[in-house]
């Protein structure tokens, strides 16, 4: 949520403020950066800082970066979306609210929900990754907004979370309900990701072929340079390449930290 006339402090650490409940005001104390204007729903300084805090800022302390909370957080995030969807949707299908959900999640949707949520100044960064443009790269604002969750979670608990989401990707759950945001495949998410984390290109290729020429099954993996990252199969080689994809996006979203060694 923003700051606003309900909170004032002098400097970043916690202010204070209040919730309404059945009419009464009671005081709640969260994370508030004055020199942004932003409040986090975070009671505990500590955790909201390491929330905003690069990995290139640690100088290599894995303990004191936001990448075990970007991790919590993004299963909350899956949690939430589906959650949401699953009610909000009674007549979709299974891999109707998969895509969906996968839709709402993907890097490109949470780096905006982190603009609106005021995070891009609060985040800590080495010099080097400042230079580089890193405060308005879409993985780092993404992975942010996963890490900011994560915290809210452990400090405030479920329906914190999931108000914290739910405020931040209100434009684009409107426009996935009211038909305007399109359902992406696989295939184009995967490419999407890959593009803002390795900067590379999913390479598709047939490895298996078998059965009849009219009941053909098609076996498909998929590769970042020389590492496979997911295999499927269908009836078709674009049936199998979304399957191929749809794994690649789990196994690269589990794997992330070892697969930055591997290409980088």
């Amino acid at each position: 949520m923003r700051g606003g006339g309900s909170c004032n402090t002098a400097a970043d650490g916690c202010g204070g403020c209040g919730i309404h409940r059945a009419g009464i005001l009671i005081p709640v104390r969260f994370w508030w950066s004055r020199k942004a204007e932003t409040a986090l729903p975070i009671r505990n300084k500590t955790l909201a800082e390491q929330a905003l805090t690069h990995r290139s800022y640690t100088e290599g302390d894995l303990q004191a970066s936001n990448e075990r909370l970007e991790l919590l957080g993004d299963a909350v995030i899956g949690l939430v979306i589906a959650e949401y969807l699953f009610h909000r949707h009674p007549d979709w299908d299974q891999g109707q609210l998969s895509k969906a959900r996968a839709s709402l999640v993907r890097a490109s949707v949470l780096c905006e929900a982190a603009k609106r949520a005021g995070l891009p100044p609060l985040i800590k960064l080495s010099p080097a990754e400042e230079q580089a443009g890193g405060r308005e790269r879409a993985s780092i604002l993404s992975d942010t907004f996963e890490a900011v969750v994560g915290a809210i979670y452990l400090d405030q608990g479920y329906k914190a979370a999931q108000d914290y989401i739910l405020t931040h990707l209100q434009p684009e759950l409107q426009a996935l309900d009211e038909g305007r945001m399109p359902i992406q495949d696989y295939k184009s998410m995967l490419q999407e990701r890959t593009q803002a984390w390795w900067r590379v290109t999913p390479v598709y290729e047939v490895v298996e072929e078998h059965g009849s020429p009219h009941q053909r099954t098609f076996v498909v993996q998929v590769r970042l340079k020389d590492l496979v990252v997911g295999r499927g199969s269908g009836p078709s080689k674009k049936q199998a390449e979304q399957k191929a994809a749809e794994e690649a996006l789990q196994y690269t979203q589990q794997n992330r930290r070892l697969i930055d060694e591997t290409l980088c």
